[in-house]
């Protein structure tokens, strides 16, 4: 199958794709998914040409399935002179491709089951209702984020506490941000989903556990509850049993959100050690293979990405590694990795006097 001018979100990509598709790729080695499957067109370079070419000759589902290939990281945008948006511009290739009838059969079962994630994941949330400061009144909400709620419940009451200890009540949102479903290639369904957790939310202020949704719902204006920490920095003392960690910069909290400093000066409070650093860290931070939908897409190569940041870990000596996605703590504890979340670890240096 293939449609030669049935692309109407890449047409508006021009500029970016001619930039990648031009390029003499230093982006290369920047990316977790042409590291595991050393192809030329699974660097950033190769995905973005393959779009640019798919807006002039036509897609097809052999060209279409590249732009899967994508843990939405931005690192490659580091290594970039002209800092391209790789990420956004193959989110709208995938939307795109879902529109044409050529989404990967992992993608296209994914978003069938779009209806039933939804009713997990408000069911997850309802089941941490009763965490001690939730209520239906209060004046700001709290969005956990899905795999969170669903996967790591103690993590996310966690969050709970130390939102609620920093800042006062808060009401559970039951709605998704819309992350997954823009990275799955359905656009439409993450601009909805958004649209009604807005209408959730009402005036009240937001609250956000996981970065990617901070990062999602930037026109909201949330707060992560790491920036929340932040501010109230001297409400962190040293943990009991604290010992030293090594610190994971996650791609959204770090070349997303931008927040590389406030963790670690947090982390230093909370552990009496500055944290131990990655090989490569802050703007170059190794991703863990976790990010977009690739577990979906392409779960082996997911696999490997999180094997390597584990390797590197191990190189260097191992021990707790803390990270700030909730995606990440899954893939790397999956790996053998004794992952920590980094909210988790903080709220248990919080000191309830006022």
């Amino acid at each position: 199958m293939s449609n030669r001018h049935g692309l109407p979100l890449l047409a508006q990509r021009e500029d970016e794709l001619s930039k990648c598709a031009y390029c003499p790729k230093l982006c290369r080695a920047t990316c977790v998914v042409s590291e595991a499957e050393p192809r030329e067109a699974l660097t950033p370079w190769g995905k973005m040409t393959s779009a640019f070419e798919s807006t002039r000759g036509g897609a097809d589902a052999e060209r279409a399935e590249l732009a899967w290939g994508c843990s939405n990281c931005f690192r490659c945008r580091e290594a970039c002179d002209h800092r391209n948006p790789v990420t956004p511009t193959l989110n709208d290739a995938r939307a795109d491709y879902v529109d044409q009838g050529l989404a990967p059969p992992r993608v296209a079962a994914l978003l069938e089951r779009a209806s039933d994630i939804e009713a997990e994941h408000v069911a997850a949330n309802e089941r941490l209702s009763d965490s001690p400061g939730v209520r239906a009144d209060a004046a700001q909400a709290l969005l956990l984020g899905c795999r969170y709620a669903k996967v790591f419940p103690d993590e996310a009451r966690a969050a709970i506490r130390l939102a609620v200890t920093l800042s006062g009540p808060v009401r559970l949102l039951r709605g998704c941000c819309g992350a997954w479903q823009r990275a799955a290639g359905a656009a439409k369904a993450a601009d909805a989903a958004q649209q009604r957790l807005a209408a959730e939310l009402g005036t009240a202020r937001l609250l956000v556990l996981d970065p990617r949704c901070a990062l999602e719902l930037a026109p909201l204006r949330p707060t992560p509850l790491v920036a929340l920490a932040a501010r109230h920095g001297e409400r962190f003392v040293r943990a009991p049993g604290a010992e030293p960690v090594r610190y994971h910069d996650s791609c959204a909290l770090g070349r997303g959100l931008g927040m590389y400093d406030p963790p670690r000066r947090l982390l230093a409070r909370v552990t009496g050690h500055t944290p131990l650093e990655l090989t490569t860290s802050r703007e170059l931070s190794r991703c863990s293979g976790a990010g977009g939908i690739l577990p979906v897409s392409m779960p082996e190569v997911s696999k490997a990405g999180a094997a390597r940041l584990a390797s590197e870990h191990q190189a260097l000596g191992g021990g707790p590694l803390v990270t700030s996605c909730a995606s990440s703590l899954s893939r790397l504890r999956g790996a053998g990795v004794a992952a920590v979340d980094l909210v988790t670890l903080l709220e248990s240096g919080l000191s309830r006097d006022d």
